[in-house]
């Protein structure tokens, strides 16, 4: 094949050269063959002599504090660039800049107020400072500025998360990637929990025996600290080179003692949190309709991965359970007639006909929903399935609906209609070409979550992860009751299941002159293990005022009025969740109360900006939603590249550029692939 050539120029000293390739090629590389196509060695001058990440945990709500401070050891001016992977439920509240002793700080601000700024920006040419999603549990804050030879920078972010409750554990996740090595490099994390932590643990992605040394833990009742601080010495990969250890994620995972109460109250300045996590109790029976989409684009590794993941479901499933197959394409087809119990010929039976499973076809998702709820609806009419029994479908696709019914807002629809709140529909997108928003709407108009699953080798597990999280179900119509005349306000009180190891948080204001918080829980259950008997449960606590707030009186590990803070926290959360299921009318008024509690409150949330004045030029930080993703990568590698032909790369004495819409359709191309998410740490490479 004759291939065209991607001519490279140089000064017109130095010889033309020509790189043996096409773009379409090109596009197809992997990153590695790409990037030695390219061996350019990147010089920067900018040294990071300071790195601290200083993270305090209260009752669950974590309060992270990013301080860098770089040097620019040149003889000219360099830019620096301070990079932050943050996870996707954090909220940033605050970000500075000191630079000659000024400081510049962050100032959220509406969406729409922030955008003329924005564009301003872009147009000239210079970057912005972005949050952009960058993986499955993380987005990623980006902002640069140039700094005067022999200057320094203090860059400070600070952000705020409820840390969620999972398969019995709390996850602190904190990314470690400062690309060089650091002279003063620590990470100190103070957790303080008043039910007393009754497990601890850390992982890490980079840790190696050496390492272990720069790692403390100290522990008493209700407190916990964690130290990590490697030498220089200990951060170097290679004896005698520059290269580093610390890249990968530093995991946290703790849990706290519960009594068998109706859970646990704090108190801080006029608010309440509430923490409701029953332990031992007994699992409803499951009736659960896995619909798995086997059409063309879940060829390959999407098909074993999901066949994997699908023959240990099934051997997770509990013996009095019930559960079927429903596997789609451009045609729907049902497994059994009936769902049927779990024991191990079953569980055997379905496993062999998973095996026989491969891809090829359309997608007809409305054809295979409908017939998982008809399916439910067969055998509960005819009394097949055990009583108080939790029916649930599990959807997993990876692309649109391309045949039977296509349009989105019809199924929507349809599926809403045929379910009427019967059963509970979780759906799991593969990958990013599916509608990650189409499945969000679905799932929350039908009891539900989504979920994305990435397309990484470890796929299998998070299809078995997600199926862990809703395998017992161990409580139902629960509601948290609070007198009218004690509390002025609070988040979500009523929920449908509690799932084992996870945890219901509800937060809210007191009124004034109150001196005791009394709390009812009302719930049903299942008198034991196996029963298909249902039982009423009731729990009262009564909590007073004053003996609550002493206990977080002269705690060093308190930032502020907390509780309040989780509380604004809480509501954004849920007032979003609301809003992605809502339409009209009805949408606005959710989106005007996350928009007037984040102003409140300083979050950047998907309604705000922030934006960050530096000198000559403006930064706006954003939150971005899953939605969209393809076109906020298309808009991130302009505003990157924008105003210049290609960026200066030092080789010897030569500078080369390279044009940069070749840059913007490969980069975009590895995205589209799946092979890279961080898009911006792929075209600082290039750059």
């Amino acid at each position: 094949m004759h291939n065209s050539v991607i001519r490279v120029f140089v000064e017109p000293e130095a010889p033309e050269v020509i790189v043996p390739f096409s773009e379409l090629e090109m596009s197809h590389l992997s990153l590695s063959e790409f990037r030695e196509s390219f061996p350019l060695l990147l010089q920067n001058a900018i040294e990071i002599y300071s790195l601290h990440v200083d993270c305090k945990v209260t009752s669950r709500y974590a309060h992270t504090v990013i301080t860098s401070r770089v040097v620019n050891r040149a003889n000219e001016s360099k830019e620096a660039l301070f990079e932050v992977e943050l996870p996707k439920s954090a909220f940033i509240t605050n970000f500075s800049m000191t630079i000659d002793g000024e400081t510049y700080p962050g100032i959220i601000k509406e969406k729409k107020s922030a955008q003329d700024q924005y564009d301003a920006a872009v147009s000239r040419g210079q970057s912005a400072g972005l949050v952009k999603s960058t993986g499955r549990k993380l987005e990623q804050f980006r902002v640069s500025v140039s700094v005067a030879a022999a200057a320094k920078v203090n860059f400070e972010l600070t952000y705020e998360e409820l840390l969620k409750r999972k398969l019995g554990k709390y996850e602190l996740l904190i990314k470690v990637k400062p690309k060089q090595l650091v002279k003063h490099f620590q990470i100190d994390t103070h957790i303080f929990e008043p039910q007393g932590i009754s497990a601890l643990e850390t992982e890490s992605t980079f840790i190696t025996n050496e390492l272990n040394n720069a790692l403390t833990k100290v522990q008493n009742e209700t407190k916990a600290h964690i130290s990590f601080k490697p030498t220089i010495d200990q951060q170097r990969k290679t004896p005698g080179l520059d290269d580093t250890l610390l890249d990968g994620d530093f995991l946290i995972r703790y849990d706290v003692k519960r009594s068998e109460t109706a859970g646990d109250i704090q108190i801080v300045n006029g608010y309440f949190v509430h923490y409701f996590a029953p332990s031992q109790m007994p699992a409803f029976p499951k009736n659960v309709v896995f619909v798995i989409d086997t059409s063309g684009s879940m060829g390959g590794k999407k098909i074993r991965q999901t066949k994997e993941a699908m023959k240990k479901i099934l051997e997770d499933l509990n013996p009095e359970d019930y559960f079927s197959l429903v596997l789609f394409s451009g045609t729907v087809r049902l497994w059994t007639s009936s769902l049927l119990q779990a024991t191990e010929e079953n569980v055997e039976r379905a496993k062999r006909h998973v095996e026989t499973i491969s891809a090829g076809g359309t997608t007809d998702i409305n054809g295979a929903l409908q017939k998982a709820i008809h399916s439910l609806d067969k055998d509960t009419t005819a009394e097949l399935l055990p009583d108080q029994s939790i029916s649930m479908i599990i959807l997993l696709t990876d692309g649109q609906p391309t045949t039977g019914e296509t349009s989105i807002d019809r199924i929507q629809r349809n599926i809403r209609e045929a379910n009427e709140g019967k059963y509970f529909l979780y759906c799991l997108g593969f990958g990013f070409d599916v509608s990650y928003t189409f499945l969000e709407k679905m799932a929350l108009e039908n009891g539900g979550v989504a979920r994305r699953i990435y397309e990484d080798s470890d796929a299998a597990l998070q299809l078995q992860g997600f199926y862990q999280e809703v395998a017992m179900p161990i409580l139902k119509e629960i509601e948290m009751k609070y007198p009218d005349n004690a509390v002025l306000e609070v988040t979500q009180n009523n929920f449908k299941l509690l799932f084992d190891g996870s945890e219901i948080v509800v937060a809210g204001k007191l009124g004034n002159d109150v001196d005791d918080l009394p709390v009812e829980i009302k719930a049903k259950g299942v008198r034991g293990h196996g029963s298909h008997h249902a039982s009423e449960l009731t729990l009262k606590e009564e909590a007073n005022i004053r003996e609550k707030e002493q206990v977080f009186q002269h705690q060093k590990y308190i930032f502020g009025n907390f509780i309040e803070r989780l509380w604004a926290y809480l509501t954004i959360q849920q007032l979003l969740e609301k809003s992605a299921s809502a339409d009209g009318e009805q949408r606005e008024n959710l989106e005007a109360q996350v928009l007037n509690i984040s102003l409140k409150f300083g979050f950047v949330t998907p309604l705000t900006s922030m934006v960050v004045t530096k000198p000559d030029a403006q930064e706006v930080a954003n939150k971005p939603t899953e939605a969209g993703k393809s076109e906020q990568i298309k808009n991130e590698l302009r505003v990157l590249l924008c105003g210049r032909v290609g960026r200066v790369v030092k080789q010897s004495d030569r500078s080369i550029t390279i044009e940069t819409r070749i840059m913007i359709n490969v980069a975009y191309n590895y995205v589209k692939k799946g092979e890279v998410t961080d898009v911006i740490a792929l075209v600082s490479y290039w750059c």
